[in-house]
């Protein structure tokens, strides 16, 4: 192990996160209720220019008025983007006006780490203002080719500060990379495997090595279930801890991939009993269900009961 160690940021269950346009507050109880971890009110692209003053208020007035704690779900927004006039108007009254109730801010097509400092350092100063002493998080969508081609650095210097998370932005990436796609998170039948393996890797390994949490984006297709969870188990297998949701029919599905079975922590606990057995032994190994398993397999178990803990306590 290197003695260069990150350790994790804030810790939170994110199976899945539902995103929620801030022009549509007729949306804002059932996502409430909808049973989803994390939800995102948005005021970037699900929000039309004309509506995005009203948006803002419209989100300001859900966080204060909705118990989205109390339901057990954590509340960030998705502001505007740093390239546009909404932006400084976003963090200053969101902060403002309900600072208090905020989890995370969600940062759009990040390209380079100057842009997490810059909404950082508007934090920082305007939590002072309100004397508030709950710190806010941020998170980041990895969206662009710059945002990839820079994703480590943005990692590893966000990794000290407020960034919590990288989200990886299917659509804005396709349009940034200029490929052959008009599906949202879905496969291209012209391209033998998954054409976002790849980038999803690239992110997720940025992630796990500067201790945030990696989390995939949307899956277009709302009338195709089994092409959002296979998309969901391809993101969970390389690491990813949940996936977004545009519709609240996709929470369920998410939540019972990205949830480990109870088999698979079942076994993770025998790994670790077993691992322990042999160290009082002075093994370093051992053999269990035919199979040789040994501090990395010690580490994978822990990963594995440590996330079924984390989702029972928050579900109780």
């Amino acid at each position: 192990m290197s003695y260069t160690l990150y350790e994790p940021s804030v810790q939170r269950v994110q199976r899945c996160e539902l995103a929620v346009p801030g022009s549509s507050p007729e949306m804002f109880e059932k996502a409430l209720t909808s049973g989803v971890d994390f939800v995102f009110l948005d005021l970037e692209d699900a929000v039309a220019p004309d509506d995005k003053l009203q948006a803002r208020k419209n989100v300001i007035e859900a966080i204060n008025d909705l118990d989205w704690a109390g339901h057990g779900i954590a509340v960030s927004v998705r502001i505007n983007g740093l390239d546009t006039q909404y932006m400084v108007r976003d963090v200053v009254d969101l902060v403002e006006q309900a600072g208090d109730k905020l989890d995370t801010i969600l940062i759009p097509k990040v390209g380079v780490y100057a842009d997490v400092y810059m909404v950082e350092a508007m934090l920082s100063q305007l939590e002072v203002q309100e004397g508030l002493t709950h710190k806010i998080g941020i998170e980041c969508l990895i969206e662009t080719a710059l945002g990839m081609a820079n994703v480590e650095d943005i990692a590893r210097n966000g990794a000290t500060g407020r960034l919590e998370a990288l989200h990886f932005g299917v659509a804005d990436y396709a349009a940034s990379n200029r490929a052959r796609t008009t599906n949202i998170g879905g496969l291209n039948p012209d391209y033998p495997g998954d054409q976002w393996h790849a980038a999803i890797s690239r992110m997720t390994v940025a992630c796990r090595a500067y201790g945030l949490r990696p989390v995939d984006g949307p899956f277009g297709d709302i009338k195709d279930p089994e092409g959002f969870t296979a998309a969901a188990k391809r993101a969970a297998a390389l690491g990813c801890e949940g996936k977004w949701a545009i519709h609240p029919s996709q929470i369920a599905l998410a939540n019972d991939v990205f949830t480990p079975p109870q088999a698979e922590v079942d076994k993770a606990k025998r790994i670790l009993v077993a691992l322990k057995e042999a160290a009082e032994q002075g093994k370093g190994a051992a053999a269990l269900d035919g199979r040789l398993i040994d501090a990395a397999s010690e580490k994978m178990a822990t990963n594995v009961v440590k996330a079924a803990e984390a989702i029972a306590l928050k579900t109780k």
